[in-house]
């Protein structure tokens, strides 16, 4: 690509970004659907290692097409950088096509997710396109048949859920959210794992906090043993060794004391070390 290509296609870029029908926003439910989603798969594709890239709101052009910018985007075979220094994905450039995209419709524009693009991503022979219906609460799932068609079929759902060959997973409404499945385990996101994470250590607190009531409990159970053992046996318990009975926190010593005051005959035989 020369110099002067290059630089039209940065102010093509740049129009597409800045025009107000393309970038208009569609509230934080939409944010929100898309921020979830590819949250789960980065955390997924990152812990299984599986090379793909991924990205939210990239300015993408094919050759002789205009700017589009999917919400979701995924490209098989392409590491994801840390530090990703992209400002768009120019297939002239990367030497390869979309994967993948998914789009997410809560209050836009329903022709362009459910007509137009099904169409024109089609047409540039991107092999799956999914969208999320947030607002209806439905998945819509497209897919070639083959590599060289340009005309999508719609992918029939199994028991509610939309299967991706090229994520490797499968996509469902689930609890009034879109959720991606990796067999018949439920990915999780950040904010799941730590909401999990702070039920776990809330019933590690209170499972702690239920022994150590527990083991008060069996301590007290063993001084008024003891106290009740001296007492049968008639032994003289002055008030410095009560206080020595009530102040002992370890179960090991009042056991040892309550077993010797069954059978000791003085109160120094009870205490010896």
């Amino acid at each position: 690509m020369s110099p002067a290509e290059r630089e039209s296609l940065l102010v093509r870029i740049l129009d597409a970004l800045s025009d107000p029908r393309s970038a208009m926003a569609e509230g934080r439910p939409h944010q929100k659907a898309k921020g979830r989603a590819i949250d789960m798969l980065t955390l997924h594709f990152g812990s299984t290692g599986r090379v793909i890239y991924l990205a939210e709101e990239l300015a993408v052009l094919y050759p002789g097409e205009d700017v589009f910018v999917p919400d979701i985007l995924a490209v098989l075979d392409v590491p994801q950088p840390e530090d990703d220094p992209r400002m768009a994905w120019v297939v002239a450039d990367e030497g390869r096509r979309l994967s993948l995209v998914l789009e997410v419709l809560h209050q836009g524009d329903r022709n362009k997710d459910l007509v137009a693009n099904v169409e024109r991503y089609a047409r540039l022979r991107i092999p799956e396109y999914f969208v999320y219906d947030r607002l209806r609460q439905q998945v819509h799932g497209y897919r070639l048949p083959s590599p060289d068609a340009e005309r999508y079929q719609r992918i029939v759902p199994q028991m509610g859920r939309y299967s991706s060959a090229v994520l490797g997973l499968d996509l469902a409404v689930s609890g009034g959210k879109l959720q991606f499945f990796y067999g018949m385990a439920e990915l999780f996101g950040s904010a799941d794992l730590i909401d999990r994470l702070q039920g776990m250590m809330n019933d590690l607190e209170t499972r702690a906090e239920q022994a150590q009531a527990q083991a008060e409990q069996a301590m007290k159970g063993l001084r008024e043993a003891l106290l009740a053992a001296l007492e049968m046996r008639q032994l003289p318990l002055p008030q410095e060794a009560r206080a020595r009975v009530l102040a002992c926190q370890e179960p090991a010593t009042l056991q040892r004391w309550l077993l010797r005051a069954m059978s000791a005959s003085s109160l120094d035989e009870v205490f010896a070390a």
